[in-house]
């Protein structure tokens, strides 16, 4: 899943992470969707769901924390780069407010990092509830 966002326009942004969240959002429908009740089991692969299910997990978190830690360098070079105009003219009010915002946006980012961690942990927690029994995650063999 491309999701295409720019580090500079922070409210783009998070909604790009929005979008990338959906799968992580979607887990327990999806959980619920894709795999049999009793009556059905034979009718569904529920180890290849559960599989494919992880693997794009997997690849959704993996996308969003760099696309997370890249928009932090990148606020990171800035901030650096306002500081040293900054210095070089402390009475400029428009170098000022942008030093500022860059800063709130870099501490929203790195909060960002947090928001991952609880997501992650979330959908990992409901996928090991109901694929534990076809598909062990970690060293990809089943039960």
């Amino acid at each position: 899943m491309a999701t295409s966002y720019s580090c500079s326009d922070f409210l783009g942004f998070q909604e790009a992470l929005k979008k990338m969240r959906d799968i992580d959002d979607k887990i327990i429908y999806t959980l619920n969707t894709s795999l049999p009740t009793e009556s059905f089991k034979g009718q569904v692969n529920s180890e290849q769901t559960c599989r494919d299910l992880y693997d794009k997990m997997k690849v959704g978190h993996k996308q969003r924390e760099e696309a997370i830690r890249g928009c932090i360098m990148v606020s990171t070079d800035t901030l650096k780069t306002l500081m040293e105009q900054r210095q070089a003219n402390p009475d400029d009010v428009d170098v000022n407010r942008k030093f500022k915002s860059e800063q709130r946006k870099l501490r929203v980012l790195q909060s960002e990092l947090n928001v991952e961690d609880i997501v992650k942990d979330r959908s990992y927690k409901a996928f090991n509830e109901r694929c534990r029994v076809f598909f062990r995650a970690g060293d990809e063999s089943t039960l």
